[in-house]
């Protein structure tokens, strides 16, 4: 086994081209300026860029995505998703609900779930200790039948199909800690026992009235969906919290074969699209805890994946000390550009009383599947 991350990239992410932000998924916003979309390459380039200037491209195993195919889609999707997909792919367009793509732009999309995939065999081959996916578009919000929120295909459901049917990985863990709730991942895994999902995300923001508390799964599946529905304001604080509280003594229990990250850094203090207020202390810090659990539990396995995260300035930072946890031995160590009104934000050293509330009616729920 290899003791080197690996990075999956191409420039080709960057020609992922979701345009205008438009007012409800339709309408032009009444100002002069086009308002561009949050989803843009902007976040990706600066933070390949940033692990350039870093002199974190050398310490790396450089991996090249490959286009994801049809058999490799389909283990997931539905096949009038795919073909309704490469239909608006031809000219462009929203190919589900505020997902939308230039022309050619499902070809990007391959590549991103592709990237997913390479990671996955650089992993089970070797080649890499552990990954992290620098690829767009997202994937989480996509389900099995529906492209939904900048997402299009979900890549880290096809990943996880992936290692399990050509790789005989048997049970897979997902951590999604971005801000919104992964609600493709969860439709896609909600009857599968086989595969661990679990949510930290602010409560209720998106989608609406998914992620709640008493979403545990059906059927011999209960109990492997987990969502930790947080209140607006969180910080540093309770996301270590639920980690240590919940997320780790979950994870071992179940005894995964491989843990893959849905790495959406828009719980970020400075973020637009949430209203958290984690720092890059805190990723850094999450992500050796997932580290630590997966050398632990399955011989170190563990990808990252990029999802969200909008703050054109600080998303790359917390990007950045997500990959430097993941290193052996990073050549320098990711400062806090926030720093240090970071270290003295009430949420990077307290949790509040709600946020406690928030993580007791976690536990009390999880507890009937989960000795916590």
């Amino acid at each position: 086994m290899s003791h080197t991350t690996g990075l999956v990239y191409d420039p080709d992410y960057l020609l992922h081209d979701p345009g205008e932000y438009l007012i409800r998924y339709s309408e032009h916003f009444p100002f002069d300026e086009v308002e561009p979309h949050p989803s843009g390459p902007v976040v990706a380039r600066r933070t390949h860029k940033l692990l350039s200037a870093m002199r974190y491209l050398d310490h790396l195993q450089l991996l090249n995505p490959r286009y994801a195919d049809t058999e490799d889609i389909e283990r997931v999707h539905s096949r009038e998703m795919r073909t309704r997909i490469e239909r608006i792919s031809a000219t462009g367009g929203d190919v589900g609900i505020g997902a939308p793509i230039a022309a050619g732009g499902e070809r990007i999309a391959r590549l991103a779930a592709g990237g997913a995939l390479v990671a996955v065999d650089a992993i089970v081959h070797g080649d890499a200790r552990n990954v992290f996916g620098l690829i767009r578009p997202p994937g989480h919000h996509a389900t099995a039948e529906q492209s939904l929120g900048f997402c299009v295909y979900n890549n880290i459901a096809i990943a996880a199909r992936y290692a399990q049917s050509q790789h005989g990985l048997k049970r897979i863990a997902i951590i999604d800690w971005d801000v919104h709730h992964g609600n493709g991942t969860q439709d896609i895994f909600w009857n599968d026992d086989s595969v661990l999902f679990i949510s930290i995300h602010q409560d209720n923001l998106f989608p609406i009235d998914w992620g709640k508390v008493e979403h545990c799964g059906e059927d011999n599946a209960r109990g492997t969906t987990v969502n930790v529905p947080l209140p607006p304001g969180s910080g540093n604080a309770v996301y270590l919290a639920a980690m240590g509280e919940i997320v780790l003594p979950i994870m071992k229990q179940f005894a995964p074969d491989l843990i893959m990250i849905s790495a959406g850094q828009d719980a970020s203090v400075q973020d637009p699209l949430g209203r958290m207020t984690v720092t890059v202390p805190a990723y850094r810090q999450m992500t050796r805890m997932v580290r630590d659990t997966a050398n632990a539990c399955c011989d170190g396995r563990l990808i990252a994946l990029m999802e969200g995260g909008y703050s054109n300035y600080y998303a790359p930072f917390c990007t950045a000390a997500i990959i430097e946890a993941l290193m052996s031995d990073p050549p320098e160590i990711v400062d806090d550009p926030y720093s240090p009104r970071s270290e003295v934000q009430p949420g990077a050293t307290i949790v509040s009383g709600d946020q406690r509330i928030a993580l007791d009616e976690v536990k009390h729920v999880q507890w009937e599947f989960w000795n916590l």
